[in-house]
């Protein structure tokens, strides 16, 4: 803060601001242009910045160079999923989608975070539908972990870390003991899979950090989820798989945040309170999936980033007091491929605007209130070490 009330965060806005409405002057904008990439701002904190990208983007080269230059660490975002991996019940495995996404991180000296091992989703089109539910226990035991042995090992000593299971934590008093019922692996093999799938992750691949991973605790979602239940039951698997000396080694936050009065809706104070809970726990904490879907705001493209980035500075602020928060992962860089423009269109038909750049892989303000983030965190220890330094 300087004597006149002004901030680095102030100057960084009204700049934003300048290069979005065009007034910036020459030499200001070529500054703007060459500062150090997040990878470098986070992790002089020690915190791994990366990012979700998948194969089929591999041919767009202007963005695939931002993702080599920002990120330093790369979230597989459709890779591992069964859709490629095992694109029906009796097909042979895949890995050419996955073997690409790892040669080309490594090519480029960056992690790599494998998703997911374990999920009701992502089959594909080539899964009868509610195949997975029809399985015999034997069934699907082979099919889900020889699949996950065969990955995990596949790829051991390569991967920053693997998550082993997504999405299973139930909603409010759904569900058994906190844990989704509703769950194809839950009704086939029964309760503990989950815990035989991190143990199997770890006998495969012993160095990687093995991670659980979850959405909804920040406020009411799109779903009309409540978050306050939804934490408790996290924290009640968690509670479970560690009594049972399960390798759990983080706990992943999905961090899709909704707009609609998020800054009514979301209780710091609370969150906070989570984020330490799972840290009092031995759990490192990552932030995989961040992006924000805009319901709630304008049209208009000003007012609306605005919004955005007032919430990735809300939101990164929070989290990032919480030194067991170790990564941000934004779900994409830009715009451009965005799940959330193909799964939850705008009813007004507006395109979506959630991550830091927009299609044309322009800076917004929610890149520049990432950066102070990352920059103003506190310094920690950090979980991971990007090859490139």
């Amino acid at each position: 803060m300087t004597e006149s009330g002004i901030t680095r965060r102030t100057v960084l806005k009204g700049a934003a601001g300048a290069v979005t409405a065009g007034t910036l002057g020459p030499l200001a904008g070529q500054a703007l242009a060459t500062h150090a990439p997040l990878w470098k701002v986070a992790q002089r904190n020690g915190i791994v910045f990366g990012t979700a990208i998948a194969t089929w983007m591999f041919e767009d080269e202007p963005f695939m160079d931002l993702v080599r230059r920002q990120a330093a660490l790369i979230f597989t975002m459709d890779d591992f999923l069964w859709y490629q991996l095992k694109p029906t019940p009796d097909a042979e495995l895949n890995f050419g989608p996955g073997d690409a996404i790892v040669a080309k991180a490594e090519e480029n000296r960056q992690l790599v975070f494998g998703a997911h091992l374990v999920w009701d989703e992502g089959f594909g089109e080539g899964w009868p539908e509610g195949a997975a539910f029809e399985l015999s226990e034997q069934e699907a035991r082979e099919i889900l972990f020889g699949t996950l042995e065969a990955t995990v090992s596949r790829y051991a000593g390569r991967m920053a870390g693997w998550i082993v299971v997504n999405e299973i934590v139930a909603n409010g008093d759904e569900g058994e003991r906190g844990m989704r019922t509703d769950y194809p692996w839950y009704q086939t093999i029964g309760r503990g899979f989950a815990a035989e799938a991190f143990h199997l992750a770890r006998q495969n691949d012993p160095e990687a950090t093995l991670v659980l991973n979850e959405f909804g605790f920040e406020t009411v979602n799109e779903f009309g989820d409540r978050p306050e239940p939804r934490r408790r039951n996290a924290l009640r698997i968690i509670d479970e798989l560690q009594r049972q000396d399960v390798p759990l080694d983080a706990f992943g936050i999905q961090g899709h945040l909704l707009a609609d009065r998020f800054h009514q809706r979301f209780d710091a104070k609370a969150y906070r309170r989570f984020l330490a809970e799972i840290a009092d726990r031995g759990l490192e904490i990552l932030i995989t999936e961040l992006d924000v879907l805009d319901d709630g705001l304008p049209a208009a493209v000003r007012p609306r980033d605005v919004a955005i980035a007032d919430i990735y500075e809300r939101y990164l602020d929070t989290v990032l007091k919480e030194p067991a928060v170790k990564s941000v992962m934004p779900f994409g860089l830009s715009d451009r491929y965005t799940w959330l423009q193909e799964d939850f269109p705008r009813e007004d038909g507006a395109e979506r605007r959630p991550l830091p750049y927009d299609s044309d892989l322009a800076r917004k303000p929610a890149y520049w209130e990432l950066r102070e983030s990352l920059r103003q965190a506190r310094n920690r220890t950090a979980l991971w070490t990007p090859p490139r330094g």
